[in-house]
């Protein structure tokens, strides 16, 4: 039998002056209420309760175990209690990781609605291009544009996935032209992403076929911004995902270029170090990005 059980059971028994009350308060049979308090008298070798035909009396020892027991089962709903309130009001220093362009663009501008929901979690965000480690770097949350983690210890929830595009400014696609083919784009100067995976080739999809196309790099940089910055200032034509130029594109500062041709997508994926109960200064932020990702719509805007 549940010890708990038992001594809840004793508790609202001696408190309601009935067992029956006290089986139906804890929505059990009168029969398997009898039993548990059996079972709680024999275990302790002592009777607590004196049973009458319609009520229960408490014997000397039952009272004193009573007085006991109620400010046990006191401390316990305290204890969920609190519980309860930091899962609603979490708090403590939150440590998130991403690249440059995603903590600008998507995590900086959102982080004061998430305070201000949350005003007891203080966020120190990593920028950084390079992956952190999590549980080695103490990174409570990352935000990763992979598909799966090579480390068992690390949960992914997918935020959303996004296209990669070639784009350039009006000025210089009017100076050097508009490519037409994917072989025209070895006739311009392509601004290139160092870490992207096989970043010295483009594989470009459309239809049913694929060219795999060989680039050397006018400009490669391991930061987007940089790229894009060039880029914008007529530099040359630029790879990147579309969540990091989406507003150029909207706006017209950049162009897309062979749009009907598709690079490799990336998914973007919420890391974090695998538990059986998630912290709920993670849980918030990372229920807090998905549900300001999914009312922007940007999956749709970034994958059409």
């Amino acid at each position: 039998m549940d010890r708990l059980t038992e001594i809840e059971l004793f508790v609202r028994a001696a408190e309601l002056g009935s067992l029956s009350k006290a089986a139906e308060k804890l929505d059990m049979s009168l029969s398997a209420a009898s039993r548990h308090l059996i079972s709680l008298e024999e275990r302790l070798g002592a009777r607590l309760i004196e049973r009458s035909t319609r009520r229960v009396y408490l014997t000397e020892i039952g009272q004193e175990h009573f007085e006991r027991c109620k400010h046990i089962l006191l401390d316990i709903q305290e204890a969920e209690s609190l519980v309860g309130a930091v899962a609603l009001n979490p708090s403590g220093v939150l440590r998130v990781s991403s690249t440059v362009s995603f903590c600008m663009n998507h995590i900086g501008p959102l982080l004061p609605r998430y305070v201000e929901r949350y005003p007891g979690v203080r966020v120190d965000v990593e920028a950084s291009n390079r992956y952190y480690t999590l549980l080695g770097d103490d990174i409570d949350l990352a935000v990763r544009t992979r598909e799966y983690e090579p480390d068992s210890n690390i949960t992914i929830r997918r935020l959303a996935e996004t296209r990669r595009i070639l784009a350039a400014s009006p000025e210089y696609l009017s100076s050097h032209g508009t490519p037409r083919s994917p072989e025209d784009l070895l006739e311009h100067r392509l601004l290139l992403y160092s870490y992207a995976n096989r970043p010295d080739e483009l594989h470009l999809s459309r239809g049913g076929s694929t060219t795999v196309l060989p680039v050397s790099a006018a400009m490669k940089s391991n930061e987007g911004q940089v790229i894009r910055a060039a880029a914008l200032r007529g530099h040359g034509i630029l790879v990147q995902p579309k969540y990091v130029i989406y507003d150029d594109l909207v706006s017209g500062r950049l162009i897309p270029v062979l749009d009907d041709w598709d690079l490799p997508r990336l998914v973007i994926n919420l890391a974090f170090p695998f538990r059986k109960f998630v912290p709920a200064k993670v849980r918030t932020f990372i229920d807090f990005l998905v549900e300001e990702f999914r009312t922007a719509d940007y999956e749709r805007k970034w994958t059409s």
